[in-house]
């Protein structure tokens, strides 16, 4: 059932990718290699159904599997059914005598217990007698049945053998697909996992990038890098080797949840929930620059030195693993081949070490296994022997690392000697652990570039030594050491300060990025508001001229209706045309009148102007032959000819017949 849950989970994803692809042919580029994976997985489904058809969801082979288990099983039922009625009937019997009966089943056999010394009527084997338990009798009527029994059970276990042995024969023909979907399951599940935790915590997105490419024209300064028109104009050279802004140990943040999931299962009161969620852990800070090979932590004890080496290993493991680091912004972390560490205390008794040798032993180790690719943590260097041959010592390790040993070497050492190796090598950069003298506590940040001072005597000072043992104390530690401890401080005060100067900078630039953003929503806005008014008032220039044209071919339609109207003439036409009719028939006679020289006369007269060009639809003209203005209904340009309408009279006129409107 097993490898069918697997078989069948392998099925259904791969159904689901085929639909995905199938809707949109990119998801297969968009989640590759994994869609490869999960496509190039060969699933024999029928092995499944098999399976299925003879397992039970129990893992219990099923009556159906074969028939021969069927009549086994049903054997083992009827037989079992017989010996209950023979043991419910010889209790029955026995009840009237005794007071304890009961059935029992010893290996498979139907037996009955009685009671120690109790005589029963019937006879039988003895299987066992004890005088805490009673009498186990096998009644002889029985003991035909209990072996028929035995033999169906038997029946039973081989026909259960057959179907798996079948099942066996049939998995062993796909065995080497099996395994590999298992792989690919496996490794799916992994992924899944990473996944599921890096969104869990909200980490951020690592950038791994090679130790070659250190000299690579590539900036780091992250925050920055979402303006990428802005840092588009600065090209830089790889400024960070380690950028890790506000980064988290995963136990310590993963305690700090399941802390707050478990105050408020319990019903904690509200406050106490809101204090326990602003009590979170406190991020640290990395910025190692591409030149640093050394950097040496100092600060005092219980101050998170070495928890910040373990955030720094964790984080250079979980980024190669795929998984998110801990992070507030995206990480720019070196590909290291190797993470090598020594931190705590490597005491052995078996082998005769003690803490310094065991030390000893451990970054001999790393020295010799360590290439220029590697990530090398080291807590404590130098301690557990004399203070100034542990500090000799640990500045000559330390140089070696720098020298010709791994790519960055990270330390923590309470030797003052260590301070200074960065004045004499750029590869060394100074850090401390910063400390609230006022409250006499830790504050678990890192400042960059300070190295750490002692604060024994101060803080010994604050807890009410008395005043003659802290002077003597100063006394001894020396003037010159006071005097340094006083630079430090003031190196402090100015980190602090750079730092505020430096976070309200982002702060700023923040403010004009959100600005910026703002002003071009602003611009983008107007642009849309203005061509938005400029295609309103097109399409109302459209709607205004749609109309005018509708109106002007209703126009047109009307007087072409009315043109069409029987036309009936006014008496003065029908005088013009009996003088028409009688002007012509005197012209046949050759004796023209007086009416017809002065009819003759008045359509001789020519306009004082002619027109050049054809009119429109719908112009006035004057109509020579008429003396009088007409319409123009229709023009014809191919025979130079328009036709017009002046009252009820529609007449074609050539252009020189036309004079000007």
């Amino acid at each position: 059932m097993a490898v069918a849950a697997i078989l069948e989970s392998a099925y259904f994803l791969q159904l689901n990718l085929k639909a995905a692809i199938k809707e949109d042919a990119d998801w297969y580029n968009r989640f590759t290699p994994l869609s490869q994976l999960i496509m190039e997985m060969v699933i024999n489904i029928s092995l499944v159904r098999v399976i299925k058809q003879v397992i039970d969801e129990d893992g219990s082979v099923k009556d159906s599997a074969s028939s021969a288990l069927k009549r086994a099983r049903d054997q083992v039922q009827l037989l079992e059914k017989k010996l209950s009625q023979l043991m419910d009937s010889l209790i029955r019997n026995e009840m009237k005598e005794t007071s304890f009966l009961e059935v029992s089943n010893i290996d498979g056999r139907w037996c009955i217990n009685s009671g120690t010394g109790q005589l029963t009527s019937f006879n039988g084997l003895l299987l066992s007698s004890d005088s805490g338990t009673g009498r186990i009798i096998e009644p002889l009527s029985a003991v035909p049945l209990n072996d028929e029994l035995q033999q169906a059970r038997a029946s039973v276990a081989k026909a259960e053998a057959d179907v798996l042995l079948m099942l066996t024969e049939k998995m062993k023909k796909d065995l080497d697909d099996i395994e590999k979907v298992s792989d690919s399951v496996i490794q799916l599940d992994v992924i899944n996992a990473r996944a599921t935790y890096s969104l869990f915590f909200r980490g951020a997105p690592p950038s791994l990038y090679l130790s070659e490419e250190l000299d690579g024209s590539f900036s780091t300064e992250t925050y920055l890098s979402e303006n990428e028109t802005l840092m588009a104009s600065f090209p830089k050279e790889r400024e960070w080797l380690l950028y890790m802004p506000k980064a988290y140990h995963p136990l310590m943040l993963q305690q700090h949840r399941q802390n707050v999931q478990k105050a408020k299962k319990e019903g904690s009161n509200a406050p106490d929930v809101s204090a326990l969620e602003q009590a979170h852990p406190v991020p640290v800070d990395f910025f190692i620059s591409h030149k640093t090979r050394v950097l040496t932590i100092t600060g005092p004890n219980t101050g998170g030195k070495t928890i910040c080496l373990k955030t720094v290993g964790l984080a250079a493991m979980m980024a190669k693993s795929g998984l998110h680091v801990l992070s507030s912004e995206s990480v720019e972390i070196p590909w290291f081949d190797s993470v090598f560490a020594d931190i705590g205390d490597e005491q052995s008794l078996s082998q005769s070490l003690s803490t310094f040798s065991g030390h000893l032993k451990q970054i001999s180790d790393i020295r010799s296994q360590s290439t220029s690719q590697s990530l090398v943590l080291l807590d404590e260097v130098g301690a557990g022997t004399n203070p100034l041959e542990g500090a000799a010592l640990g500045m000559s390790l330390l140089e070696s690392f720098a020298d010709s040993g791994a790519l960055l070497t990270i330390a923590t050492t309470h030797h003052g000697e260590l301070k200074s190796l960065k004045y004499s090598n750029d590869a060394f950069e100074n850090a401390c652990m910063e400390f609230d003298e006022v409250n006499l506590k830790p504050t678990y940040k890192i400042l960059w570039g300070v190295p750490g001072r002692s604060n024994a005597i101060n803080i010994s000072e604050k807890l009410g030594l008395p005043s003659v043992v802290v002077s003597n104390a100063r006394e001894l530690h020396g003037a010159a050491s006071a005097e340094i401890n006083e630079v430090i401080i003031d190196m402090e005060r100015f980190k602090q300060d750079s730092q505020e100067l430096l976070h309200e900078a982002r702060h700023h630039l923040m403010l004009s990025k959100n600005l910026h953003e703002k002003l071009k929503l602003a611009r983008r806005k107007i642009k849309e508001h203005g061509t938005e008014q400029r295609y309103r008032k097109m399409r109302q220039i459209s709607e205004a001229a749609s109309m005018a044209r509708s109106i002007l071919h209703k126009k047109v339609r009307q007087l072409r209706a009315h043109a069409t109207q029987t036309f009936q003439p006014t008496a003065d036409q029908k005088q013009l045309s009996t003088s028409d009719s009688r002007f012509t028939a005197e012209a046949k006679n050759g004796r023209p009148t007086e009416s017809m020289s002065t009819s003759v006369v008045e359509i001789n007269k020519q306009p004082s102007a002619a027109m050049t060009e054809l009119p429109e639809v719908g112009d006035m003209v004057q109509v020579s032959s008429l003396g009088r203005k007409a319409t123009v209904l229709r023009v014809d340009r191919s025979k130079e000819e328009i036709l017009v309408q002046a009252g009820n009279m529609k007449l074609k006129l050539k252009l020189a017949e036309i004079g000007v409107k």
